[in-house]
């Protein structure tokens, strides 16, 4: 008998703080059979004590490694009897500042990471997704994929491809019934964030500081729905259509300082 022991499943990436850890939590809570992965092995060491090691599958992986990640989906497939409910690609680093003065080294990292690593996790996972029902490819991208943000353009070209490649993958995988969506967060605060854009971060408005939870909350809607691109908050969706609609107008009101304090009820 598998680990899962006949429940649903879900394969997390970054899972050991942030919106990664919430989201292992909240699907837990809710029964499910959590994998949870991450270079932070103290931080997947404590989710395992919270969880339960009968509720959970912890490893260490970097997901930039094709044959880690192959390994892990192998030894999370045994723990479920072949199957994965829903695989969430989260892991993510963020490394910003002005693009002509950034590190080279920083620009690859971020490229492996929030791309390379997505696209080794799909392509590694689309077998047991095709052999589950009903599954789900979940990725997290970015409000930077609305509009390329000044400050951490690799970052936010990452997050456009991860938007991109959802939209793509949404249409192809729909032969082998598998669904394909991704989460749009604005400021969240996780580690990621220096602490002082966090207390910095205006109280109300697009992005003010969200706790991750919320993302958590979306994950669980998204594997309950057929929504292609998911917003957190929600507001942001008008932000992504100024940018479709009016590209220069945008790009003006960010030259100017004015995106980030604008109210959430603003257009």
């Amino acid at each position: 008998m598998s680990l899962a022991n006949g429940r649903k499943s879900i394969f997390i990436t970054g899972a050991a703080s942030g919106m990664g850890r919430e989201t292992a939590r909240l699907f837990a809570g809710k029964g499910w059979f959590v994998g949870g992965y991450d270079v932070n092995g103290a931080g997947l060491t404590a989710l395992e004590a919270e969880l339960g090691a009968g509720n959970c599958l912890v490893r260490t992986l970097d997901v930039t490694d094709r044959e880690d990640y192959r390994g892990a989906l192998a030894a999370f497939g045994e723990a479920t009897g072949g199957q994965l409910d829903l695989l969430f690609n989260n892991a993510g680093i963020g490394r910003g500042g002005p693009f002509a003065d950034q590190p080279f080294e920083d620009v690859i990292a971020v490229v492996q990471v929030n791309l390379m690593g997505v696209l080794i996790g799909i392509h590694e996972g689309i077998g047991l997704l095709k052999a589950t029902p009903n599954s789900l490819c979940f990725t997290t991208s970015s409000s930077s994929a609305t509009f390329g943000m000044p400050g951490i353009a690799v970052y936010s070209a990452t997050k456009h491809a991860v938007k991109g490649l959802s939209e793509a993958l949404s249409v192809e995988f729909k032969a082998y019934g598998v669904r394909v969506a991704d989460v749009l967060p604005g400021l969240i605060d996780t580690p990621i964030l220096p602490p002082e854009a966090v207390a910095n971060a205006p109280k109300e408005g697009l992005f003010r500081a969200i706790p991750p939870v919320e993302v958590a909350k979306v994950v669980w809607e998204a594997y309950h729905a057929d929504t292609l691109h998911w917003y957190v908050p929600p507001e942001l969706v008008e932000m992504d259509k100024m940018a479709t609609a009016a590209p220069e107008a945008m790009r003006e009101q960010m030259a100017a300082g004015g995106l980030f304090n604008r109210p959430a009820d603003e257009p």
